[in-house]
């Protein structure tokens, strides 16, 4: 029974371990355009990480998000994300051209994913559950959730979608 217990143990550190060892940095995901893009290239950058939607009410926050880009060249991936409401149908090139024509986007973007549910992309999963991040659970609720990466690649903190992206919490991060 002791040795049970014991594996047991081990199992749950060594995991735990594993979790931790991993970051932002181990993950390369695909561009708008299709290209391959290592998130290892920002390292010493703190990034907005945030699923987006053309159709959803808070799709105005592109317009913060880019507001925000311009004003603290800080680093921000918008990941189109059709899991809430079938609010993103576009294709990757129809997002893009909204995303642009819209609201002048020229922050990253990436191609589209699935935020959550059984498709979950490795990022996300990484994002959204503590044995992968080491840090919290953080299941996406809507479209415009955000995460905080610090730049070491660590996952700093989860925002709700309805916050804007200039509130103070995250002005207050981007600056300290």
């Amino acid at each position: 029974m002791k040795k049970i217990l014991l594996t047991l143990v081990i199992a749950v550190l060594s995991l735990s371990a594993n979790a931790q060892n991993k970051n932002f940095y181990d993950f390369t995901v695909k561009t708008i355009d299709g290209n391959d893009f290592s998130l290892s290239e920002l390292k010493g950058k703190k990034v907005i990480v945030v699923n987006v939607a053309s159709k959803c009410g808070l799709t105005p926050q592109y317009k913060q998000l880019q507001e925000l880009y311009e004003k603290f060249q800080i680093v921000i991936i918008g990941f189109p994300a059709n899991n809430f409401g079938a609010q993103e149908p576009g294709t990757n090139n129809e997002i893009k051209e909204f995303c642009t024509a819209n609201y002048g986007v020229t922050f990253l973007m990436m191609e589209k994913i699935s935020v959550k549910g059984d498709d979950i992309a490795p990022l996300y999963k990484w994002l959204t559950q503590k044995a992968e991040n080491g840090k919290e659970d953080a299941e996406v609720t809507w479209n415009f959730q955000k995460f905080l990466i610090d730049e070491n690649g660590n996952w700093v903190k989860s925002i709700y979608p309805r916050t804007s992206p200039t509130d103070n919490e995250i002005i207050s991060w981007i600056q300290n």
